[in-house]
């Protein structure tokens, strides 16, 4: 007996239903023929091993068989959990997950009642393609990338301008975790404790003046320490910006580790932004740069395909991507038969920022 969803059903010699042998049609004895039309009927044929050939191991029990439903609904749970691109079954984040990298953290009231993505998914599942387009890619191709020493240079429309140490920058910085959703244009998301500093306060040290209405970040560019960068994947180095109003903003985080510890190099290291109410890819990696601006900087994925990514990029359950619904998401972690998530306008964060975009067309400025 052949069912469609690729299993064989073997009588047995008594011809009882009760002893049915299961067997992968890939590997069954039995040839199946696909139906042909013939005189406008269809004929199905189906060349069947003797019986003789059916040995008595393969004769399914009569339990086995009245629970084949099960067995299948089973196989596919396996199936579909392997299909969904590597997404984990991890979970969540565990108390063994933290480390005491920096000393007296101040923890804060940000995201506390957020259940924690595990700290496996979050450093094991990035999108940071100067290491390669593989989600697994960066944990494995970033373990000897060099970030000490380290520094930015700060230029454009400001008044204290030049290059400077990160040692220089943390010293003034107050350091805190803050625990932020993290939403992905490709329609995953994770709960990550952050740690770091407030992006606006870092900014204010250098003095913007008056004609700095954005704010340019650009990623190192280092192929030899980078193998993805060796691809014209992208047109390297990596650059994102704000609206100086977006960067000034009290949620805008500049992040320094995770969990309690210095940031991965998979996940940004040395430094990072962070801006949880719009999608991921906004939240530049490993910054050298920061150019103040007049007009709006360029974005690299903006220019890479400007009709499928904008320069807001705001998280928005009402404007789909072109490849990805953006109506619902999948937590790292969680079953992958467990219904999804749905997407919040601004990414849960529109009591902090919705005023930022007052007026505006959600649809044409996406």
């Amino acid at each position: 007996f052949f069912c469609r969803t690729n299993w064989v059903l073997q009588m047995g010699n008594n011809n009882k239903l009760n002893l049915c042998a299961i067997t992968n049609v890939n590997n069954a004895q039995n040839q199946f023929i696909p139906p042909s039309i013939e005189n406008d009927a269809m004929s199905l044929i189906i060349k069947s091993a003797s019986q003789q050939d059916i040995k008595s191991s393969q004769i399914t029990s009569e339990t086995d068989y009245l629970n084949r439903r099960d067995f299948i609904k089973k196989s596919g749970m396996l199936m579909g959990a392997a299909w969904a691109g590597g997404l984990s079954l991890t979970a969540h984040a565990k108390a063994s997950d933290y480390a005491n990298d920096f000393e007296n953290l101040k923890k804060t009231a940000y995201g506390k009642n957020e259940k924690l993505t595990s700290f496996k998914d979050a450093t094991t599942y990035n999108n940071f393609y100067e290491f390669g387009t593989g989600k697994k890619d960066p944990a494995r191709a970033a373990q000897n990338f060099k970030t000490d020493p380290w520094s930015i240079t700060v230029a454009g429309e400001a008044n204290k301008t030049g290059t400077f140490n990160l040692e220089d920058i943390l010293k003034h910085a107050q350091i805190e975790e803050r625990i932020y959703r993290f939403r992905c244009v490709e329609a995953w998301s994770m709960v990550v404790p952050w740690v770091g500093f407030s992006l606006a306060d870092m900014l204010k040290r250098f003095e913007p003046t008056s004609k700095a209405k954005y704010v340019q970040f650009e990623t190192l560019h280092d192929p030899k320490q980078m193998p993805g960068q060796v691809r014209r994947v992208l047109d390297w180095p990596y650059r994102d910006g704000l609206r100086m109003d977006e960067a000034m903003n009290p949620l805008s985080f500049m992040a320094t580790g995770l969990y309690g510890h210095h940031m991965p190099n998979q996940n940004g290291a040395p430094i990072r932004l962070i801006v949880p109410w719009k999608y991921g890819f906004k939240s530049i990696k490993s910054i050298v740069k920061i150019t103040f601006t007049e007009h709006e900087p360029v974005c690299t994925w903006n220019v890479t395909a400007p009709k499928e990514y904008g320069f807001y990029s705001n998280v928005n359950p009402l404007v789909d991507h072109k490849r990805w619904s953006q109506a619902t998401e999948r937590a790292l972690g969680s079953n992958f038969w467990e219904p999804k998530t749905k997407t919040q306008i601004y990414n849960g964060y529109g009591e902090q920022v919705a005023h930022l975009y007052k007026g505006m067309n959600l649809r044409k400025y996406f």
